[in-house]
C-alpha cells in the first residue's frame, strides 16, 4: 500500500486550522462578524452568564460552517455537493432558517433522531438487554414512527410507562423488556434515568425502595412463541397500595388498579419531566447538557447557566412537548450559531457554551459519510443468525435497528453499546487505532481508488479544470471552498500554470485521503 505523502499530510494539517487559538478578527472561512439571527431568551440567559464569568463568546460562524454543522446535528450527515453549492449561492437573509425547517422535515432527521432514541431506550437483541430480534424490529419501528410523526413527548412517554401486552405486538412494552433485570429497583432506575434525567443510585435506599413499589406488580409471562413475552400488571395483586414519591407526594393505588397510570400522570406534571427532556435534546445538539452529565440532574449537580434549563422546560411544555419546536428554538439561537474557535482561555468556555463544542463524528455518521463519498457500503456482523440480521446492502448505519449488529469500524469508532441507556455511553473520543486506520487502511485506500463519485469529479461537465476539481473536492468533504493556500498546496505546479486538465486520479485520491484525515472532516465544528 502506498503511504500518504508528506505534502498531503500538510494539507490535512492546514485543513485543521479552525482549532487555532484566539484571533482578533473573524477567521476565514470559518467565522463572520455578524449574526444571521435575532437574539432570543436562550441568548439573553447564556450571554449574561458569560459576562458574569468574564468569558468572551466566540464570533458567529460562517455560512459554510453552519451548513455543515446543522446537517450533522439535525440529519446526521454532511451536505451533498449540490446542497452546498445551492446554499452558498442563496442570497436570501432567511436561508439558515429555511434550511433548519427543511432538515427537520426530512427522512434523514427521522433516521438520525431514531438512532439517538434507540441508544437511550437500549434497543438491542443480545446480552445484557436480550430483547431478541423480533422485539427489536417491532420496538425500532415503533420508535421511528413516533419520531416521524413528531408525537408529543409526554404522549410517547405515557405509552411506554403504561404499556401492557406482547413485546412482539405491543412494541412500547419493550421499554420494560429492555431493562437488564426485571425487579422493581432496576425498572425504577430505568424509569428515573429515561424520564426524570436522574440516577437513583444517588437516592437514599428507603426512597429507592419506595419508588420501586410502583413497578413491583409487573408480571412477565412467556408464551408458546419463541422469545415472546407478555408484560402486564400481575392479576394476583389485589391489595390497595400507597406509594410515597421522591417529592413526598403519595399515590393511592386502588385494589386491582395499575399504579403506573397515576404515576405517569404525576410524572408528566412535574417540571423535572420537561427539563430532563429538554436537557437531553440540548445534549444531542451540543454534545453536553446544560446539566452535565445530561442524565444526572440533582441539586448537587446544578445547571451551568442559571435559568436556562427552566426556560427550555417551560417552553417545551407550553409548546405541547413538541420536540421539533424545541430543537428549532435551540438551532435558531445565536448561541448555537457561534463559531467553534474560542476567544477566551477560561476553563469555563465549554460549560457555558461560549464556543460551539468540537467533537468527533459519531461512528455511524462517519461510516455513512465515508460510504457515501466512496460509493460503497459496509458489511455488518452479528451473533444472531440469519434471517433475523439480514441488512440490505443499501442500508445506512444510522438506520441499524439492533445494537447487536455491528462492524469492526463501528466498534473501533465507539458506537454506543446500548447497555445502560446513559447518553454518554457512546464514545466519540479519538484514539490511536482510529488514526492509524484512517492513515494506513488498505480497505479505505481501495474504496477511494474505486469510488465512482470521485472519478466523476474529473469528468463532470464544468469540472474539468484542475482548480475546479479541487474546489469540488473541498465542497464535497468540508462544505467550503479551499483557501488560496490550500489550493496552491493541492495543485502544486498546476496552480501557477492554471492547467486546464484535471489532476491525475492518484493525485485526486491523495487529496481526498488527506482531507479525510483532517480534523475538520472528522469533527463537527
Amino acid at each position: 500500500m502506498k503511504p500518504i505523502s508528506i505534502i498531503w499530510l500538510a494539507i490535512a494539517w492546514m485543513s485543521s486550522g479552525w482549532v487555532a487559538a484566539v484571533e482578533s478578527g473573524p477567521v476565514q472561512p470559518f467565522e463572520t462578524d455578524r449574526f444571521a439571527v435575532a437574539p432570543s431568551e436562550i441568548d439573553r440567559l447564556a450571554f449574561a452568564a458569560m459576562r458574569e464569568a468574564g468569558v468572551e463568546p466566540a464570533l458567529p460562524c460562517s455560512d459554510e460552517v453552519f451548513l455543515r454543522r446543522v446537517h450533522l446535528d439535525v440529519a446526521g450527515r454532511i451536505p451533498t455537493l449540490a446542497e452546498t453549492r445551492a446554499f452558498l449561492r442563496d442570497p436570501s437573509k432567511d436561508r439558515r432558517s429555511r434550511l433548519i425547517d427543511r432538515l427537520l422535515e426530512s427522512d434523514d432527521h427521522v433516521d438520525y433522531w431514531t438512532m439517538h432514541w434507540c441508544d437511550v431506550l437500549r434497543v438491542k437483541s443480545e446480552f445484557p438487554i436480550n430483547l431478541w430480534p423480533d422485539a427489536v424490529q417491532a420496538y425500532h419501528r415503533w420508535i421511528r414512527e413516533q419520531v416521524a410523526a413528531n408525537r408529543p413527548y409526554d404522549e410517547m412517554a405515557t405509552e411506554m410507562l403504561t404499556a401492557s401486552g406482547s413485546n412482539f405486538r405491543d412494541p412500547a412494552v419493550n421499554f420494560y423488556r429492555a431493562v437488564p433485570g426485571k425487579g422493581p429497583e432496576p425498572i425504577a432506575a430505568a424509569v428515573a434515568l429515561t424520564f426524570m434525567g436522574c440516577r437513583i443510585e444517588h437516592w437514599p435506599q428507603p426512597i429507592r425502595t419506595e419508588f420501586g413499589k410502583i413497578f413491583a406488580r409487573l408480571a412477565f409471562k412467556p408464551t408458546a412463541e419463541w422469545k415472546e413475552e407478555i408484560v402486564c400488571p400481575d392479576p394476583a395483586c389485589f391489595d390497595a397500595l400507597d406509594v410515597r414519591l421522591p417529592d413526598h407526594h403519595v399515590i393511592h393505588v386502588a385494589p386491582g388498579e395499575d399504579g403506573r397510570v397515576p404515576f405517569a400522570a404525576w410524572l408528566i406534571a412535574q417540571p423535572r419531566f420537561a427539563e430532563a427532556g429538554a436537557n437531553r435534546v440540548w445534549a444531542w445538539v451540543f454534545g453536553r447538557g446544560i446539566v452535565h452529565e445530561p442524565d444526572d440532574l440533582r441539586p448537587e449537580n446544578p445547571a451551568a447557566i442559571p435559568g436556562l434549563l427552566e426556560h427550555l422546560g417551560q417552553a417545551f411544555a407550553a409548546d405541547g412537548y413538541d420536540s421539533r419546536k424545541l430543537l428549532r428554538r435551540i438551532l435558531h439561537s445565536r448561541l448555537y450559531q457561534l463559531s467553534s474557535i474560542p476567544r477566551s482561555e477560561s476553563s469555563r468556555v465549554a460549560e457555558l457554551f461560549a464556543a460551539y463544542p468540537v467533537r468527533r463524528l459519531e461512528a455511524e455518521v462517519l461510516l455513512d459519510t465515508l460510504c457515501d463519498l466512496t460509493g460503497t457500503r459496509e458489511g455488518y456482523m452479528s451473533p444472531i443468525p440469519e434471517p433475523f440480521t439480514h441488512v440490505p446492502p443499501s442500508a445506512r448505519s444510522v438506520r441499524l435497528a439492533d445494537g447487536s449488529i455491528t462492524s469492526p469500524f463501528l466498534e473501533m469508532f465507539g458506537r454506543s453499546s446500548r447497555d445502560s441507556g446513559h447518553i454518554l455511553e457512546r464514545n466519540n473520543q479519538v484514539s490511536d487505532a482510529q488514526m492509524l486506520y484512517l492513515l494506513n487502511s488498505t480497505e479505505l485506500q481501495n474504496r477511494l481508488a474505486r469510488s465512482p463519485k470521485l472519478r466523476a469529479l474529473t469528468r463532470g461537465k464544468g469540472s474539468r479544470k484542475a482548480d475546479q476539481v479541487v474546489e469540488a473536492v473541498y465542497l464535497s468533504l468540508l462544505s467550503r471552498r479551499p483557501t488560496h493556500r490550500e489550493s496552491v498546496a493541492a495543485l502544486g505546479d498546476r496552480a501557477a500554470t492554471r492547467a486546464p486538465a484535471p489532476p491525475p486520479p492518484q493525485q485526486l485520491e491523495d487529496l481526498v485521503w488527506a482531507l479525510v484525515n483532517s480534523k475538520e472532516f472528522l469533527h463537527r465544528h
